[in-house]
């Protein structure tokens, strides 16, 4: 079973499956997020939706390159977590099956194509306090074992 982190589902809410890859991206002693900044602030793990017809790991290196707009190497699976979601952008709401990888920032290859969406570089132990849920959290703590 894939652990439910946030909220639980409400009974009274039919909810769409949404798988989606998100990556820990070390950049030396830091790693590297996105920020979106539409409303407040918000710190991810770079990532998002699985399209039709892709794969995982096309998904992954697509949403690195447009959220934060990096080329990255080597991703390694971690685990997943799942949460269940109003999507206002899509009008929706969501169980999201988020599959997190770890994974090698090769280099910077554009600005983040993604509107709305900023690089961001911390320190892990900033990043786990920083990110906005808690699925992200606790693998970014997992990794870097934070305690």
């Amino acid at each position: 079973m894939i652990r439910r982190v946030g909220e639980p589902p409400l009974k009274s809410q039919s909810y769409r499956l949404r798988p989606g890859v998100y990556a820990i991206l070390p950049l030396k002693q830091r790693v590297l997020l996105t920020a979106q900044t539409n409303g407040a602030l918000e710190f991810q793990l770079p990532g998002g939706g699985v399209d039709p017809g892709e794969t995982s790991l096309q998904a992954l290196y697509r949403e690195v390159r447009e959220e934060i707009g990096w080329s990255i190497a080597r991703p390694r699976r971690l685990g997943a977590f799942r949460r269940f979601v109003h999507m206002p952008e899509y009008d929706m709401w969501a169980e999201k099956l988020c599959h997190v990888y770890v994974a090698t920032p090769v280099r910077q290859i554009c600005d983040p194509i993604e509107p709305d969406h900023i690089t961001m570089v911390m320190h892990p132990e900033e990043a786990a306090q920083m990110l906005g849920n808690v699925g992200d959290q606790m693998f970014v703590k997992q990794h870097y074992g934070i305690l």
